[in-house]
């Protein structure tokens, strides 16, 4: 059974804090609320949230202070945060300042009044993406392939890149320190082919790594070589942009990639 997400909601007015909760609740999350600075460092460092929404509280640039403490934290600077400012009438005396707004770092930025469940709608969508990203290590001698690779999958919401490497040996301990989720691997490379490194990691690592060849040479003996040695599909590089994409995300879901990718048996 996954995980509960755990939610951080931290702002003083506490009947929308209670209605966000609710909200929250029923889609399987766990809300934890502070109403000050001190109590949602404490939550933080005891829970480690999947989120945190920052709202409004006193003293006023608290909740500024709270931000900039997280992205400071080589711990939780990746957690998303969303930022929750007060009603326009009240933000002379309340809510986020000018300046704070123009150095936040932020997933999203909400102004009150603001329904509780539009709200809760847009924390499980952050969350959801979050959860959704795919981590890719490109491995390729070349420097274009790489570049080209990294430009496709830069622009893809559900993938991130953890690491590249332009040899075999290189790629084989990339894989075992980054435990991507699926690896890009060259066939031809210096040191040790795509095909041995594909065999040590898949030998090597437990965690589930899936690994699809890319080659030049989309080719009988390249592909059974590469199935033998454990990898999940074959793609050409003439057809990288056309089916790189369906591959990586057929392959992360633990299928086989399409009939164009895929390896005959």
């Amino acid at each position: 059974m996954d995980k509960k997400k755990i939610v951080l909601v931290v702002d003083e007015e506490i009947q929308f804090c209670t209605s966000l909760q609710e909200e929250l609740q029923d889609v399987g999350c766990e809300v934890l609320v502070a109403c000050n600075m001190d109590k949602a460092r404490h939550l933080v460092i005891s829970h480690r949230p999947d989120l945190v929404l920052l709202g409004t509280i006193m003293p006023r640039g608290d909740a500024f202070k709270l931000h900039h403490w997280l992205k400071q934290s080589p711990a939780l600077k990746d957690v998303p945060q969303i930022v929750l400012d007060a009603t326009p009438e009240k933000h002379l005396t309340r809510g986020w300042r000018r300046d704070e707004g123009m150095r936040i770092d932020a997933a999203e930025y909400y102004c009150k009044p603001l329904k509780p469940a539009i709200l809760a709608s847009a924390i499980w969508k952050q969350m959801d993406l979050e959860k959704a990203e795919i981590k890719v290590l490109i491995a390729d001698d070349h420097a274009m392939v790489r570049e080209g690779i990294r430009t496709l999958l830069n622009l893809q919401k559900d993938m991130y890149i953890v690491g590249e490497a332009t040899n075999g040996a290189e790629a084989v301990d990339k894989a075992l320190e980054l435990l991507p989720d699926v690896v890009l691997m060259d066939i031809v490379m210096p040191e040790i082919d795509g095909i041995e490194a594909t065999r040590q990691i898949c030998s090597r690592c437990k965690e589930g790594i899936r690994v699809l060849m890319l080659s030049q040479y989309d080719d009988e003996q390249n592909m059974s070589a590469g199935s033998e040695a454990g990898a999940v599909g074959f793609i050409s590089k003439k057809s990288v942009s056309a089916h790189l994409l369906d591959a990586v995300r057929a392959a992360e879901r633990g299928e086989q990639p399409g009939v164009e990718q895929k390896y005959t048996n």
